[in-house]
């Protein structure tokens, strides 16, 4: 499939900028709607703060169960983003022109709302301070062998350089904003651009700039889930102490945030008439992203359970065969059917270019991906090595809430990113286009 071109530099100017500041009905309820659910994430969390963990459920075997999976999941969600933005952009892949911005953005506020529970884990929130390392004078220093740390370190680090990746490839479409407006919203937008006058100096310093950053950023695709993985693999609990947890969780996070990609930027797209600039050749690449990753999950799965049988160990065979069979046999299959089966279609070319094909499979595997993540956590310490210590799991009123509030938190900041900055690299777009002819009207 070949990629539509947009038809010229100042249509691709227009088109972008012109749905910046102009909220319509629908966009001000889905605002309305994710706020309303950020209210409901801070009431959760002072009745939490006020009443102790036990409101969360944490005082049965299968403690931090909904909190940790949504931890993981939304870290997952940020990885597409960086695979897009930074590794795409070495390859030189053109396809990535059109998705890029919406994607990096995404995980920016991926990894904010993942950042947000840590702080939950903690339960006294007032001592989230003991986190961070720095000197102090009773000599004390956190625990660096804690996984909680290991988060920490991980989630700060992707967050660092994700957002300054994120505000390089901002920059110069800035500049086009602050052009094309007057008084305060010029102002604001020309100290954003730090003076971008689009010289060949300012261009080589920041092409410069941008290949450190994506260089920089592309093994954080790697270290960060593999950090997160090890959360698990380090420990001796049955179904979670295995090698293949590192490469497992790479390809789920990919696989992942590819579909939030799509389950975003699709309505978006056809809401703001965007076709010129994001259309199917960009999305016939991202289900092929996602074909690829859900082969590698699906071995994965196969594999767990070879090396749960192969390693003849019964307290890890029973772990995996209570998986399938037991009483979270609905949540396993789940997960199967979202992961595995339902992504299938998108080997027909047809149906990787149909819009309602593509946003319905792309949110069953979102769904999918939860559900891999509460197999894990779930399974594992539900039936743990003491059978007396063996208890079903199921989610409280108020986790129930910081999970639905953890949504809106994300979707937030997302649309009020799609109304403040070009959802779409202007700059790189123009790439695209062929330059127009000196002394024509376009030029000028």
């Amino acid at each position: 499939m070949e990629a539509i071109r947009p038809p010229s530099f100042p249509a691709a100017n227009r088109d972008i900028i012109r749905v910046l500041f102009k909220p319509s009905a629908l966009y001000l309820a889905s605002l309305g709607l994710s706020i309303s659910l950020v209210g409901v994430l801070g009431m959760a969390l002072l009745i939490q703060t006020w009443w102790g963990m036990g409101m969360a459920g944490q005082n049965n075997a299968s403690f931090w169960g909904t909190y940790i999976v949504t931890f993981v999941f939304w870290v997952g969600i940020g990885h597409a983003g960086t695979l897009i933005s930074a590794i795409l952009f070495l390859v030189r892949s053109k396809w990535r022109t059109g998705v890029y911005r919406a994607s990096e953005a995404m995980t920016v506020f991926a990894v904010m709302t993942a950042g947000l529970f840590p702080v939950l884990h903690l339960g006294r929130l007032w001592q989230v301070y003991w986190f961070f390392p720095y000197p102090n004078q009773r000599y004390l220093w956190v625990n660096f062998k804690s996984p909680l740390m290991w988060d920490v370190f991980a989630i700060s680090t992707y967050l660092t350089v994700s957002t300054v990746f994120f505000f390089i490839g901002l920059i110069p479409d800035f500049a086009i904003v602050r052009d094309h407006n007057k008084g305060l919203i010029a102002k604001i937008y020309n100290l954003a651009a730090f003076g971008w006058r689009g010289t060949n100096r300012q261009w080589h310093h920041y092409m410069a700039a941008y290949g450190f950053f994506a260089a920089f950023a592309a093994p954080l695709v790697l270290s960060v889930h593999s950090v997160v993985s090890w959360d698990f693999a380090m420990a001796v609990t049955a179904g979670w102490h295995s090698t293949i947890f590192p490469p497992y969780f790479v390809a789920g996070a990919i696989f992942s945030g590819c579909a939030m990609v799509i389950t975003l930027l699709l309505p978006m797209s056809y809401l703001f008439g965007w076709k010129d600039y994001v259309n199917e050749w960009h999305y016939d690449a991202l289900a092929k992203m996602c074909l690829l990753t859900s082969a590698i999950l699906t071995y994965a799965y196969a594999m767990e359970y070879f090396i749960g049988w192969y390693s003849q160990n019964p307290h890890e065979w029973e772990i995996f065969r209570w998986r399938a069979v037991g009483e979270y046999a609905w949540a396993f299959w789940l997960m199967v059917f979202c992961n595995c089966v339902a992504p299938l279609p998108w080997y027909i070319p047809k149906l990787r270019t149909n819009p309602w094909v593509l946003w319905t499979i792309a949110g069953l595997i979102n769904v999918g991906m939860w559900m891999e993540r509460f197999n894990i956590v779930v399974s594992s310490t539900a039936h743990s090595f003491d059978p007396a210590m063996w208890r079903m799991y199921a989610p409280t009123l108020l986790e129930v809430c910081i999970l639905l509030g953890s949504a809106g938190w994300f979707f937030m900041w997302f649309l009020l990113f799609a109304k403040t900055m070009p959802a779409v690299a202007i700059t790189e777009i123009k790439e695209q286009i062929e330059p127009p002819l000196k002394g024509s009207l376009e030029a000028k």
